[in-house]
């Protein structure tokens, strides 16, 4: 009976995180050019009629790719379903899923992931496109707050998250890339979206000098960053970035100017 109950629990306990991310709604987007993207949509869960929330678009890195519309939600998708968390900051919340032979903000794998030598005037892939256009179809929603639109962005999400702000800077009031990199002669066009910055000093990876030197871009062109470094931290950086106290209330306290 005992080793009933524990594997009962083994299962219930292992079966919570997939339950609790069914409160994602799975939906594929179809692009102009005829691309599907999966992607899990969370809306506010007491939404008000007449009322705007604030969207948040999340990137995840290259690990979670695929076609099964469920890796994409392994890191960060939990934040957004605390309890307090959702009745403090209720949002719209977008996942997105690159498929396993793209990559956000590049057309392939970039060959290195030193700043000084990061793609610079490249076309938009497919996959990204299609996240571009999917965000344009919900913020043509009007209960969604076009002056509080956040992007999340982990390792290959940071990349992108530099490169949808870097091509869109209008769009966003707050950028939050964590262990990413970008070439930073391109983030003068982003000077007034708010930037929070995580990285592992220990990342063997993406170089911790992806975040030090667009930091440093940022800061030049005038534009409101803080960075964070977490020291002997590897790859892994975003959990003690979600782990910051101040994580929500500075990202949902942000307004574009």
């Amino acid at each position: 009976m005992k080793k009933i109950i524990l594997l009962l629990s083994v299962l219930l306990f292992n079966l919570g995180p997939i339950l609790a991310q069914d409160n994602y709604e799975r939906k594929v987007f179809v692009s102009v050019s005829g691309d599907s993207l999966n992607y899990r949509l969370l809306e506010p869960e007491a939404m008000q009629a007449g009322k705007k929330y604030p969207l948040v678009l999340f990137l995840h890195g290259a690990g979670e790719r695929g076609n099964d519309n469920e890796k994409q939600l392994t890191h960060g998708a939990q934040m957004f379903l605390n309890p307090v968390n959702r009745e403090k900051y209720p949002a719209f919340v977008l996942f997105p899923q690159c498929p396993e032979d793209s990559y956000w903000a590049y057309a392939t794998r970039p060959l290195s992931f030193i700043p000084a030598q990061m793609p610079v005037g490249e076309e938009m892939p497919s996959a990204f496109r299609a996240v571009k256009e999917m965000l344009d179809m919900y913020l043509a929603n009007p209960q969604v707050d076009k002056s509080r639109v956040y992007i999340i962005g982990l390792s290959m999400g940071a990349m992108g998250t530099y490169d949808m702000v870097s091509r869109f800077p209008d769009m966003f009031a707050a950028a939050v890339p964590i262990c990413g990199t970008i070439n930073p002669t391109r983030l003068s066009t982003a000077k007034n979206v708010a930037f929070r910055i995580f990285h592992g000093d220990a990342d063997d990876v993406v170089p911790v000098a992806g975040s030090r030197e667009a930091y440093k871009a940022l800061k030049a062109a005038g534009a409101s960053v803080l960075y964070t470094e977490f020291p002997g931290c590897n790859h892994g950086s975003w959990n003690p970035a979600f782990n910051c106290p101040d994580f929500m209330s500075w990202l949902f306290g942000q307004q574009k100017k």
